[in-house]
């Protein structure tokens, strides 16, 4: 396959010159992910004719679907109301509820209202459940079995479904009430004797998780038991859907794109192709509200003046002072953050995390300030600039540890994202810490040492 650039070239002049059947074929040898890149060079007359050729071939719900956030919005202008229904209708409930919250408030109403009777209720109801939870992110197309079935029944149940679901990795087991009570792999299943019951092949109190959990909880849930999908279960263990592995993968990546932005003062609507008014917008805020916190630091250096004017050399070294802080600070972060996303810590056994951060972070602080204090002494031939780089160095570092640790620990168990604020925190403290630390240490030994 040629290159995107090629290929878009290819496909609009194909459609110039009203060849749509070879740009059909040339469209069905591509895979749904990669038309998003294709679909974003070109006009929206011409995106509403490659979506009409996909939708005849029922590929348009397989091409939405796999597109980048930042292009739905052309191609929903380029899209009429009712050909957005009828592919919105195509998709599984979990991509419709994706799809449908990229909408605007007015269009989305317009669009919902012309979807099946049956399409619009599933959506509807799983908007009932909080933003990101495992609700709005299961399908509901699954195949489940009473767990008074014999083999043989459960497998000509899987024929009578055919091809009609997104995909069988496990079935589920339940009782009249249509409480889960199990789950049969499909390899269990086929080699089973043909009259065992479900109920004898079950795998006992399967993982699930609730409709109305974070969907972090079921990714964590899946990685932690190495999970092909997992069950979604009402507050009375009811079955209502399947969040399968692919949905999880994408929860992943959802999840660590926005603690990534937020690290970093991000939004999730910024991405590389947004509009560059959108991303002034979504960044100025941030970076007024850095240079804020930066001013307080710089005041603490501003405090120290009279002693920058007797020992200058004092501010040569403070970028050193700040950069270590700084990465010390971000290390111990990352590591509890990752703990934390993970479900290997919680607030109570936060203090012995803690504890070995700044354990790490000390010890750390010990060599590169005996490091850099000897340079600062033989460069200046003064003690007081050595020592002085020394104890700042340790204090600045240690307390970057126990920060860096602390924080996010802190946050989380306010319930609040601990990615929002931990970075600006933890960086302005210790920058405050390592500029108080350097230059009040440095004003004491020349007033000992004088």
């Amino acid at each position: 396959m040629a290159n995107t650039q090629e290929t878009t070239r290819i496909l609009r002049r194909l459609l110039a010159e009203g060849m749509n059947s070879r740009a059909e074929r040339l469209l069905s040898r591509m895979r749904p992910p990669d038309r998003g890149p294709v679909l974003s060079g070109l006009t929206p007359p011409e995106i509403r004719t490659v979506m009409d050729l996909l939708f005849e071939k029922r590929r348009a719900a397989s091409t939405l679907k796999e597109l980048p956030p930042e292009l739905l919005p052309q191609i929903f202008e380029a899209l009429g109301d009712e050909r957005l229904g009828q592919i919105l209708a195509r998709l599984e409930l979990d991509d419709r509820v994706e799809v449908a919250d990229q909408l605007d408030p007015e269009r989305r109403d317009r669009v919902i209202d012309l979807l099946p009777e049956n399409r619009r209720s599933e959506l509807l109801q799983a908007e009932l459940y909080p933003p990101q939870s495992a609700g709005r992110v299961m399908t509901t197309r699954l195949v489940s079995l009473h767990e008074e079935m014999t083999a043989q029944q459960a497998i000509e149940r899987l024929r009578e479904t055919g091809d009609t679901l997104e995909t069988i990795l496990y079935v589920y087991v339940v009782d009249d009430k249509e409480s889960l009570r199990g789950v049969v792999p499909i390899r269990r299943l086929v080699f089973a004797p043909p009259e065992r019951l479900c109920s004898e092949i079950m795998i006992h109190n399967p993982v699930s998780v609730r409709a109305d959990a974070d969907q972090e909880q079921a990714a964590a849930l899946v990685s932690r038991y190495n999970l092909l999908a997992i069950p979604v279960v009402n507050e009375e263990d009811r079955l209502l859907g399947v969040i399968t592995v692919d949905d999880v993968i994408e929860v992943i990546e959802e999840e660590a794109t926005e603690d990534m932005y937020l690290l970093a003062g991000l939004s999730e609507e910024d991405r590389i192709f947004s509009p560059a008014s959108r991303s002034i917008r979504k960044r100025l805020p941030w970076l007024l509200a850095n240079l804020g916190l930066a001013l307080v630091a710089a005041s603490v250096v501003w405090a120290f003046q009279s002693t920058l004017e007797e020992l200058v050399a004092l501010a040569f070294f403070m970028p050193v002072v700040a950069g270590m802080g700084g990465n010390t600070g971000i290390q111990s972060l990352t590591v509890t953050m990752r703990a934390i996303t993970l479900g290997e810590i919680a607030f109570s056994s936060g203090l012995r995390a803690i504890s070995k951060e700044v354990t790490v972070s000390v010890a750390n602080g010990f060599v590169l300030g005996v490091i850099s204090g000897t340079i600062a002494y033989f460069l200046e031939d003064s003690a007081v600039l050595g020592v002085a780089l020394f104890l700042a160095m340790v204090i600045t570092m240690g307390v970057a540890g126990i920060m860096g640790a602390s924080v996010p620990l802190l946050l989380k168990a306010a319930k609040l994202d601990p990615a929002v604020a931990s970075g600006v925190i933890v960086t302005t403290t210790t920058d405050i810490v390592g500029f108080t630390t350097f230059f009040g240490a440095g004003t004491y030994l020349l007033r000992v040492w004088s």
